[in-house]
């Protein structure tokens, strides 16, 4: 099966923001989140990846409720692990929940979710996200014990975080690379589906060919960047393209 491609529109709303978030309805508010994902998925997304933060730093409660509702495509929302964000999970009901670490003062996702140091609340929230009707991923390092404790948990999915694996180079980058097959090959043993994200672009992109039973990337950044010169629609084709390279047997 092809490997999929779910394309994070975050970035969008964060360019939005830095000119509208004090005036969120002024008539010329711009970019639209909406047509952001209308393009990502006519250039062959197969599913749409927002952040909801605590902070609302870039997406906010009404543009997932826009997506959610104008989008007759798989939704991806990302979020923090807190009473808060659990029950604006539940009341969205978007087909995935991917659950992050998130700290105020980071820029960007700095790292995976500690599972094992949160098992006593995960293991009230994972229940609770899927009896609303929605699939459970972790997005997690690369940490076999962490994978155990994901699967224990009964999540359906991870994502393995390639941060570390992105800003690596020569025998760092290839620890990582092993560090990520090592983690894909118990995480499917187990019964997980494997994703993977966070600094995937097209220059490391074949780095991770080697890496057997990914179902999924999560790309983001690295496309709203790509389409300040050819578009978002004509870079998420151009993703998916180098995509097909994927071995079909994996």
């Amino acid at each position: 099966m092809p490997l999929l491609l779910g394309v994070n529109i975050d970035h969008v709303a964060t360019l939005r923001q830095a000119r509208y978030a004090l005036n969120p309805g002024a008539p010329t508010v711009e970019p639209s989140v909406l047509e952001a994902a209308r393009q990502a998925i006519a250039g062959g997304a197969d599913s749409i990846t927002i952040h909801v933060r605590e902070d609302r730093r870039h997406m906010q409660d009404e543009d997932a409720r826009l997506i959610r509702r104008e989008i007759d495509h798989p939704l991806n929302l990302e979020l923090a692990n807190t009473p808060e964000m659990i029950a604006f999970a539940c009341d969205l009901k978007p087909d995935f929940a991917c659950l992050v670490p998130e700290k105020r003062e980071e820029v960007t996702t700095e790292g995976g979710l500690d599972v094992i140091g949160n098992l006593d609340t995960l293991c009230e929230t994972v229940p609770a996200l899927q009896k609303a009707g929605i699939r459970v991923s972790l997005f997690i390092d690369p940490d076999l014990d962490q994978i155990r404790a994901a699967a224990e948990l009964g999540a359906e999915m991870i994502e393995l975080h390639t941060g570390t694996f992105a800003l690596t180079s020569g025998q760092k980058h290839q620890a990582e690379v092993s560090r990520l097959q090592a983690a894909a090959e118990l995480g499917n043993e187990l019964g997980l589906q494997i994703n993977a994200g966070h600094g995937i672009h097209l220059e490391n992109l074949e780095s991770l060919f080697s890496v057997k039973n990914l179902k999924e990337f999560n790309v983001g950044h690295t496309l709203v960047s790509r389409a300040i010169f050819i578009g978002l629609r004509a870079a998420v084709t151009e993703m998916k393209e180098a995509m097909s390279d994927y071995p079909s047997d994996r």
